[in-house]
């Protein structure tokens, strides 16, 4: 029987964003994604540790971690934990008329944990999230949470803007179950050339849309190694790579190693 990466819905199909307490019966779970939908962690207190990807982090409160619907993440926590929990789906984003909203989460997008300076507001801010229920009033709650966790944080480096081609570019990467080794098979969904695709990306992300892809696909690649049972036949073959051999020739030139290799360590 194969393994597979266990999928969490902890939100109701019609709502946009759910705001609560972080359980603090929670200690360790096993590694699973979320559906659909972008989660804001914030710890003000516990230890242990935590999983996102391959990359292990010292829980350190007061800090934030920002989870991606595809990553792939489990807790190990020795002590009681006590912060908030934000689940958004784009759709909240989309019904939002307020675009600096949408700056602010294309900000903190690249990040996956941030230490903060600061708590009082943060976590006022926070409680006000989960008692309140109007859209309105939340998106400026929300807003106010994110302005200040920027301005709080250590180290923090604001991304540049991102064209609406930028965010469609990874939204579409964003959909790891139909990922493409193909700069043109992404133009052509964008409607452009794969040249000016790469011109954008050169310009907003300072990378060539081939490296982008790349990092997507062997992130991807690195999840189903260390979470499932896939053969890397089973694997190449979700990745739309047309071969096995390809497929392990491409990831031993980003990785250095090869799948098999990966997978044993």
């Amino acid at each position: 029987m194969k393994k597979i990466i266990s999928l969490k819905n902890k939100i109701e199909k019609t709502a946009l964003i759910k705001v609560s307490p972080f359980r603090q019966e929670i200690r360790k779970t096993i590694p699973h994604k979320h559906n659909n939908y972008f989660e804001i962690i914030y710890l003000s207190k516990g230890t242990g540790f935590h999983t996102i990807d391959q990359t292990v982090f010292s829980i350190t409160p007061p800090t934030l971690f920002f989870i991606r619907k595809e990553q792939v993440h489990f807790w190990d926590i020795t002590s009681e934990p006590k912060g908030f929990v934000v689940l958004l789906k784009k759709e909240f984003l989309q019904a939002s008329l307020d675009y600096k909203l949408r700056d602010l989460i294309f900000q903190l997008n690249p990040f996956t944990c941030i230490k903060i300076n600061e708590t009082q507001n943060i976590d006022a801010l926070f409680q006000l999230l989960v008692s309140e229920k109007d859209f309105t009033v939340t998106e400026g709650i929300l807003k106010a949470l994110l302005a200040k966790i920027i301005a709080t944080a250590t180290s923090f480096s604001t991304s540049i803007s991102q064209s609406d081609t930028i965010t469609l570019f990874q939204d579409l990467l964003k959909q790891t179950n139909n990922l493409h080794n193909s700069v043109a098979y992404y133009a052509k969904k964008l409607k452009m050339s794969p040249q000016n695709l790469n011109a954008i990306c050169r310009k907003t992300l300072q990378q060539p849309t081939s490296e982008i892809l790349a990092e997507h696909i062997i992130g991807e690649a690195k999840r189903q190694l260390l979470y499932t049972e896939n053969s890397i036949s089973e694997i190449a073959f979700n990745l739309n790579f047309n071969d096995s051999s390809y497929f392990t020739k491409y990831f031993k030139r980003y990785v250095g190693i090869t799948p098999k290799s990966f997978r044993e360590m």
